[in-house]
Parts: C-alpha cells; structure tokens; sequence
C-alpha cells in the first residue's frame, strides 16, 4: 500500500511538472501580446509673411518662419543682382530667418527655406517677395562736400547741411532720420531753412579740432507727396583753428581774430547806403581766384547808371546774395573812410591777399554798423541770425 500510494503520489507531481512544462511553452510560442505603438510627427510648417500681401517697402526686412520644427537653411536671391544671396541670419532656436540688408526698390526675391520636424523629416518651401515702386526717389546730399574739405577742414561756423533732392514735406519723420555725432561733445539742433535744407548747428560756433559725423538714413523713407529717400547718406569733418573777422562799419575797419585772439586788422569798405550790407554772422561758403561780377544777376542791367560787369580777384563768398570779401583795388581811396561797395567788403589787394589765404570754407565774417538788414537764414548760411532758444525749438512741424 505504502509503496502504490508511492508511485501514484510521483506520477501525480510527474504529470503536473508535465503540464507546468506545457504551459510555459504554450505561453511564449503564441505571442498573444500587441506591440508598442509609434506617432509620426507632422511636417514643419514654413511661412513668409511678406510674399502673402502687397509689395512691401524695402526698408522691411523678409522674415521666415518654421512652425513644428526648425529652418536647416534658408537662400534669398534677387535674379536682377546675379543671383547673390541675400545676407541674413537664423535665430538661436531655428524657428526663424530675418534678413539683415536692405532690399531694394521694385525688385523681386525669391525665397528657398529648408526645415526639419522633431523626427528630421524635411520639408522645402519656395516663395516670392515683391518690393514696391515709388513715384520717385530724392537724395540727401551733405554740404559742403566732404571731398572739398577733406584736407583743410572746416571753419567754427561751418552749419551741417543736408540738401534733399527734392521738397521734403515729412520733416518731423524726416528729421527723425538724420543724426550728428560730435566730438567732444557739443549739443545742437536741427532747422529747416526751406522745404529741402536741413541745417545743424550749436548753441555756438564749434570748438576748434571738434570732429563731427553726419548721418542720413533716409533709404526708403517717405518724404511726401509720393517721394521716397534713394539711398542713405553720411559724411565726417573736422573743424580746423578759429577764424573770425568783424567787420565794423561805422570804423570801415575789419579786425581778424584767431583762436579768439586779434591777429591783424585792416581797413575796408561796405556797401553803400543805397546797397548796405546785410548785419550778422556770415558763414564763407566758397572761394574763387577770380570772377566776372555782373550787376544784371539782381536786376541792375546795361543802360543803368549803376551797372557793372569786371573782372574780381580773390574772392571769399559770404552769401548767395553776392556778398563777397574781395579785392577792390578800385575803392582802396574808400577804404577806412567810407562804405561805397555794392554790399561786399571791399578791401586793397594785398589785404585781399591775406584774407584769401587765411580763410576758407566755414570760417566766419561778423558784419556789424552797415545800416543793412539781417541776413536772412535761407541765404546760404544765415543760421547764426536766428536765437539759439528759438533755433533750439525747430520748425520741422510748424
């Protein structure tokens, strides 16, 4: 009995090891389990606000943007440039593009982006932007030229000028957009003496050795009624020693201060009392070895007791109304005695001499005593005329 129950007892555990056994083979053979399930990222999105709309000003810079993923690359070309590409750079994160040069007026650029989702998938994407067409472009040209003054510099009452092109009725914008650097520090303002000159300049003259640097960033700005800035401007000067003469026309003598400091005087002669010269700082704007004087530009012509036409030597432009500095050898009795010009400084040429060799552009002659009325500040440099205060205030909106 002991020993059946024995051997049923083992066959027993047998057939149950047997069966375990079956199972765990059962199991991994069938597979009954589903495998894990992947999601494929959709495609990057890329968009240039700039090709959906209308042309855009050129000052507006061509932005690309990745949505979903990041930009690889992006080429803008312009195929009227050769097809060079357009400078611009990616942000930190790759979600956009921005271009850093400025474009150009009525053109058209097309642009190629590269972007990849989180799985790497690419995508390329190919736009167009146009720029628009102005009814027509001006330039701020700086006065005096730079190339004219490069090597001798500038005089003390020397205005920064910018002379647009064409009339500017957008001053407020516009003068937003030009800026003066100077060195050392001097603070000053701007002022429209007419509808396309902007003049800059100091509570007073500048100090001698100051260098200023003038900017124009006028590209693609609207200076009114249709008219766009052609391009940006800029320029550097240097203000060179202080030249000043005073003119006293009740002592008919001129005296020369350098640096603030008498260096010479000598005798002249203003106008006349039927052609007084005009009162206030005046600002040399030109020299000229020699030049033909005609009485018959303002209006006094052949046939009028009071008509000239001769040849001028040594002649310091001092106003756009034919105010000049210049040698007179025909008035030297006058000189020192009386006021006989047309309203120059008429002066011996010796004299003559010494003043064209020490003066030059920007250097300033105070005319004081002549019975004449105030040079006005449309007439090439009377900026010195007008109170700092009310200088100060600007007229861009008025």
């Amino acid at each position: 009995m002991v020993v059946t129950l024995r051997t049923r007892t083992a066959g027993i555990v047998a057939v149950v090891a047997l069966t375990f056994l079956a199972t765990a083979c059962t199991i991994g053979d069938t597979g009954t389990s589903e495998p894990p399930t992947t999601t494929q990222a959709a495609p990057a999105t890329i968009a240039v606000p700039a090709a959906d709309g209308a042309p855009i000003n050129p000052t507006t810079p061509i932005v690309v943007t990745a949505t979903g993923g990041r930009l690889t690359t992006v080429t803008v070309t312009n195929p009227a440039d050769a097809g060079a590409p357009l400078a611009g750079a990616l942000a930190p994160d790759g979600t956009s593009w921005t271009s850093s040069a400025p474009l150009g007026f009525e053109s058209t650029y097309t642009v190629v982006a590269d972007a990849v989702n989180p799985d790497g998938a690419p995508v390329e994407q190919t736009f167009t932007v146009t720029t628009m067409t102005p009814g027509s472009t001006a330039y701020a040209n700086v006065v005096p030229a730079p190339e004219v003054v490069a090597d001798t510099g500038i005089g003390v009452g020397q205005p920064m000028v910018f002379q647009f092109t064409s009339p500017v009725t957008n001053k407020a914008a516009v003068q937003e957009r030009l800026h003066v650097t100077t060195t050392p520090p001097q603070p000053g303002a701007w002022y429209w003496t007419d509808d396309q000159n902007a003049h800059y300049r100091a509570a007073n003259y500048w100090a001698p050795g100051t260098k200023i640097h003038v900017e124009a960033d006028v590209f693609g700005i609207d200076l009114g009624d249709g008219v766009f800035g052609a391009e940006n401007n800029a320029a550097d000067y240097t203000v060179h020693d202080s030249w000043v003469a005073k003119a006293d026309g009740a002592s008919e003598v001129l005296t020369v201060f350098h640096n603030g400091v008498q260096e010479t005087s000598m005798p002249m002669s203003l106008g006349s009392p039927d052609h007084p010269s005009h009162e206030g700082p005046h600002v040399v704007s030109d020299r000229q070895q020699s030049i033909i004087m005609d009485s018959c530009t303002y209006g006094v012509c052949a046939g009028d007791p009071d008509y000239y036409r001769e040849k001028v030597d040594l002649n310091l432009r001092i106003s756009n109304d034919g105010e000049f500095v210049h040698s007179a050898p025909w008035s030297v009795g006058d000189q020192g005695s009386s006021n006989v010009s047309h309203g120059c400084v008429n002066l011996a040429p010796a004299n003559a001499q010494w003043m064209f060799d020490h003066f030059g552009i920007g250097d300033v002659v105070e005319i004081t005593n002549s019975g004449g009325p105030i040079l006005p500040v449309w007439d090439t440099y009377g900026d010195w005329e007008v109170p700092w205060a009310e200088w100060q205030a600007g007229n861009a909106t008025g």
